[in-house]
């Protein structure tokens, strides 16, 4: 199979002020698209027999290398726009909402662990919400890991990568992860992936 660069679930401006449009330029159109690209260039060479994307991440993490890190990270950030809704943010409802307060306490400390999850990741990567063991879990992956390799549902995720945030927050990644929960994510996708 072959890589697609997904079309954004919404204008590339929809999102702003948290994510400017000129993030998507560069997000989406130059940082996403050149794993497509790479990707499909390796994918041609490997000759991987998978029938969808969840397939083709697991028979790449077998062989690693850059052939993973372009599936790998096309995966991820094809996840991460699904995550972003322009109606998104604040506390959760549905199914994710009780199995938050079940798992966390309550859905201020699980705002308070995503984004020291997310603070705490050294360098790039991700931070997740996730279904590990019949309970929900914040974990974190470095550059194109995902926790499909190791067992989990991932259920949403943050961009962590500098790329992600930097023009519109700088260096402030506490603050970009504070506003993907208060104003961003997308909480019918979590408890669509919860219930599959």
């Amino acid at each position: 199979m072959s890589l697609q660069l997904p079309e954004l679930p919404f204008a590339k401006d929809a999102l702003a002020p948290h994510m400017s449009a000129d993030t998507f330029d560069y997000h989406h159109g130059k940082h996403h698209n050149a794993y497509v690209v790479k990707g499909n260039e390796l994918l041609a060479e490997a000759g991987i027999d998978a029938s969808d994307l969840v397939q083709l991440v697991h028979e790449t993490a077998k062989i690693g290398g850059a052939l993973f890190n372009n599936v790998g990270q096309h995966y991820n950030h094809s996840f991460f726009w699904n995550s972003l809704s322009p109606a998104g943010g604040g506390a959760p409802t549905g199914e994710i909402s009780a199995r938050i307060d079940a798992d966390f306490g309550s859905f201020d400390e699980f705002k308070a662990q995503f984004v020291a999850g997310g603070v705490g990741q050294f360098g790039s990567g991700w931070v997740w919400l996730v279904e590990r063991d019949g309970k929900l879990a914040i974990e974190k992956s470095a550059n194109a890991e995902t926790p499909l390799t190791t067992g989990a549902k991932p259920l949403l995720v943050c961009d962590v990568w500098e790329h992600a945030y930097y023009l519109d927050f700088q260096n402030r990644r506490p603050d970009f992860l504070a506003s993907f929960i208060d104003n961003l994510v997308n909480w019918d996708f979590a408890n669509a992936n919860l219930a599959a």
